[in-house]
């Protein structure tokens, strides 16, 4: 099992204003790398967004541009399988930003750990990102995004462990779900597939 975990911190409600992102690399069960920077989003933060994680102008003022990460950050996620809590949201901000650099989406194959926690513990009241970490006991600094990075990476290692897995085929198809890509200005979502019914018979 390998795979690259990310958050993304928005300044405000545009995707295309990251302002830090958070990365954890999983090889086995075990997070063995990370890595976390700061963003300068060359725009304004909106008072709505500071207040879910704390950051404001002030704190990037001297921070790369996602231009100047994107060598490093392109590194970790091309031609890797690339996980996150709410991808949808993620994802876009890696598609937004980078069209308005001017830059080339990397190829790359991302699951949502929110959707495959509907899938693997359903019992749970929602699937939100604190309330699966406490169902697993995990405690975090929520909206920081290499914590947020770090606990997405985590409840996908216990999907594992639930499922009695560690091949991603295997799981996936046990969660009856298919990968999402991003490719060259183009990307599909992950898919849930409806899962088979079985048939009863009347027999007189």
């Amino acid at each position: 099992m390998q795979f690259v975990s990310i958050d993304f911190e928005t300044a405000n409600e545009k995707r295309s204003s990251p302002c830090a992102i958070g990365i954890a690399v999983v090889k086995g069960n075990e997070i063995v790398e990370e890595y976390y920077s700061l963003i300068n989003p060359l725009t304004h933060f909106s008072s709505f967004n500071t207040r879910i994680h704390g950051i404001t102008a002030g704190d990037v003022a001297d921070a790369p541009t996602f231009a100047e990460l994107w060598p490093t950050l392109n590194s970790y996620l091309s031609n890797h399988l690339v996980v996150a809590h709410n991808a949808s949201f993620d994802m876009s901000v890696i598609r937004h930003t980078l069209d308005q650099f001017n830059l080339t989406y990397p190829e790359m194959d991302y699951l949502c750990t929110a959707n495959i926690s509907r899938r693997v513990w359903p019992e749970l009241t929602n699937h939100k990102l604190n309330t699966v970490a406490s169902r697993h006991g995990i405690q975090f600094e929520h909206h920081h995004a290499l914590e947020d990075a770090r606990v997405a990476a985590k409840i996908l290692i216990e999907a594992f462990k639930t499922y009695e897995t560690d091949e991603m085929d295997i799981f996936l198809r046990k969660c009856h779900m298919s990968k999402g890509r991003i490719y060259e200005r183009g990307y599909s979502p992950p898919k849930g597939k409806k899962r088979a019914r079985q048939s009863t018979k009347l027999y007189f």
